[in-house]
C-alpha cells in the first residue's frame, strides 16, 4: 500500500471548511491565524516523533500496538468523529433543503457506511484515494478563491484585502473579546480557537498506522513525512488565515447559523462569503464538494475505528469476539460494534441534545486526539533514551528527525497543556456545567485507569519510567 493514498491528505478535515466558522466568531481572525500556527508546530513535532520511530520499525499502528490505553483512547476518538461527520453531512446538505427529514438522512449516510465497509471494502482504497484528493481540490481551490476575490476578482468588484482585520472598520477586530472584556476576554478567544486548532489539525498518526503495509517503507515513509509539514503549513496555517480574510468575525449570517440549535442551521463561512459577494453558482458547487469530503472522513472514521478494535482484539485487549471475519476479510463484529456507536447521530433529531453530541465529538473527540499525542511524544523520549542505553547511533536510523528530544518534550508539554484548557470554560465564574467538565476530561482519567488495570490483569513488567523499553 502506497500511505500517500491513505487519510494523508484525507485528514484535512471537514472542521477545517465548516467548524472552523465557530472558533472566527469568538476569538476573531488574529486569534484564529495565531492559534493554528501555533498547534501546527506541535503536530510538526509529533511528526519528526512519529516519523523517526515508524521508520526504523515499521510495524502497522506502531502508536496503537505499543501501550495498550493509546489503542483504546485511539478507537474512541475515530468511532465519536462518525456522529460529528453524520451530524455535518445533514447541517450541509440542508444549505440546498430543510424537507428532507434528518432521520431519513442520517439513517442513509450510515446504511452507505455499512455497505461499503462490509460488501465494497475491496473497493475502499481507490475510492478514499479520489475523494481525499477532492478534498485536497477543495482545500486548495478555496485558498485561491480568497486571493482572487479579496484583490477585486468577485461579481462586486470589491476590494476588501485586509479589511476583516483592520480595527478602524470592524470594532474588535482581529483579535476579538470572548466571555470577558479587555485583554482577558481576547486570550480566552486565543484559546478557544486553539481547542479548534487541536481538534481540527491532524495527519501524521495516520500515515504512522500504514507502515507495516508500505512497499519498501523505510524509504517510502520518509518522503510522506517530510510532506506532512507543507500540507500542515499549507492548508491548515493558510487556511485559518484565508477564512478570516474572506468573511468578518462577528458577521449576522455566521452567528445565526452558529447560534441556532436546529438540524440543518449549519454552513461553510466560505459559503456565506460566496452568497454575499452575489457569487451565483460556486457556493453549490463548494458545498457539494464538501459534503463528499464529510461523507469520505466518516467513511474513514468507520474503517479505522473498526480496524483499531479489531487489532486490539488480536493482541488479546479486546474481545476475542472482534476477531472474527468474513470470508473476504471484513472484521464483521468489529464494524457492528463501531457502527452502534455512530448510531449517536440520532441525537441530533431533538433540538434539546444536539448539545449532547457537541460535548461527544468537540469535549471528548479533542482530548482523546490530544492524549495521542502525549502518548506519541512520551514513547519517543522513551525511544530516544533506549537508542542511548544500547549504543545504537540515531546516525544509523533511516529517518532522522532534527531538534530532538527537545521536539517530544516540546509536543508533551504542548499537548498536556491544551488538554487540560480544554474544557477551561467550566472553571469561569457562573459557568460551571457537570456535563462539560465530564466530557472534557473524562479520557485523561480514564487513561491512567486503564493503564494501572492493564498492569494489575496481565501482571507486565513494563514501567512508565522505564528507560530501556524496547
Amino acid at each position: 500500500m502506497n500511505p500517500a493514498a491513505t487519510r494523508s491528505p484525507g485528514a484535512i478535515s471537514t472542521a477545517l471548511s465548516v467548524q472552523i466558522g465557530s472558533a472566527l466568531t469568538k476569538g476573531g481572525p488574529g486569534s484564529l491565524f495565531l492559534a493554528f500556527t501555533y498547534y501546527c508546530t506541535i503536530v510538526m513535532a509529533i511528526n519528526n516523533c512519529l516519523s523517526e520511530m515508524v521508520t526504523w520499525i515499521p510495524i502497522s499502528s506502531p502508536f496503537i500496538r505499543r501501550p495498550c490505553p493509546s489503542g483504546i483512547n485511539f478507537f474512541v476518538y475515530e468511532a465519536i468523529l462518525i456522529p460529528f461527520e453524520v451530524t455535518a453531512f445533514n447541517l450541509v446538505l440542508h444549505f440546498w433543503t430543510d424537507k428532507i427529514p434528518v432521520e431519513a438522512t442520517i439513517a442513509f449516510v450510515l446504511v452507505l457506511y455499512v455497505a461499503i465497509n462490509f460488501f465494497a471494502v475491496k473497493w475502499y482504497g481507490e475510492s478514499e484515494f479520489w475523494l481525499s484528493l477532492g478534498k485536497v481540490i477543495l482545500a486548495a481551490s478555496l485558498i485561491f478563491f480568497t486571493f482572487i476575490t479579496m484583490v477585486g476578482g468577485n461579481p462586486l468588484h470589491d476590494v476588501y484585502g485586509f479589511c476583516n482585520w483592520d480595527s478602524s472598520k470592524v470594532p474588535g477586530a482581529p483579535f476579538a473579546e470572548y466571555i470577558e472584556t479587555g485583554s482577558l476576554g481576547r486570550f480566552l478567544g486565543f484559546l478557544t480557537c486553539l481547542i479548534q486548532a487541536a481538534f481540527t489539525m491532524v495527519s501524521p498518526d495516520y500515515i504512522s498506522m500504514t507502515a507495516g503495509k508500505a512497499v519498501n517503507p523505510r524509504c517510502v515513509l520518509p518522503k510522506v513525512f517530510n510532506s506532512v509539514i507543507y500540507r500542515l503549513a499549507t492548508f491548515f496555517v493558510v487556511g485559518s488565515l484565508c477564512v478570516g480574510i474572506v468573511i468578518l468575525y462577528n458577521n449576522s449570517n455566521l452567528k445565526l447559523v452558529i447560534s441556532d440549535a436546529r438540524p440543518g442551521a449549519g454552513s461553510s463561512p466560505y459559503v456565506i462569503a460566496m452568497e454575499r459577494l452575489q457569487i451565483p453558482v460556486l457556493p453549490h458547487l463548494v458545498n457539494a464538494m464538501i459534503l463528499l469530503s464529510v461523507f469520505s472522513a466518516g467513511n474513514t472514521c468507520v474503517y479505522c475505528a473498526s480496524r483499531t478494535l479489531f487489532g486490539l482484539a488480536l493482541e488479546g485487549k479486546m474481545p476475542r469476539v472482534l476477531t472474527r471475519c468474513t470470508k473476504s476479510g471484513v472484521p464483521v463484529y468489529a464494524v457492528m460494534v463501531t457502527i452502534g456507536i455512530a448510531l449517536l447521530s440520532f441525537l441530533q433529531v431533538l433540538n434539546g441534545t444536539v448539545k449532547v453530541l457537541q460535548w461527544f465529538v468537540h469535549q471528548l473527540g479533542t482530548a482523546s486526539q490530544l492524549l495521542n499525542y502525549m502518548i506519541i511524544s512520551y514513547m519517543y523520549i522513551h525511544f530516544h533514551q533506549a537508542l542511548k542505553e544500547q549504543n545504537i547511533p540515531r546516525e544509523s536510523l533511516p529517518k532522522r528527525s532534527f531538534w530532538q528530544p527537545f521536539c517530544a518534550w516540546y509536543a508533551f508539554i504542548g499537548t498536556l497543556t491544551v488538554a487540560l484548557i480544554s474544557g477551561y470554560e467550566v472553571f469561569l465564574p457562573g459557568r460551571w456545567d457537570v456535563a462539560t467538565f465530564f466530557f472534557s476530561y473524562t479520557m485523561i482519567s480514564v487513561l491512567p485507569i486503564l493503564y494501572v488495570f492493564w498492569k494489575v490483569t496481565r501482571h507486565t513488567r513494563v514501567s512508565l519510567l522505564d528507560p530501556n523499553p524496547l
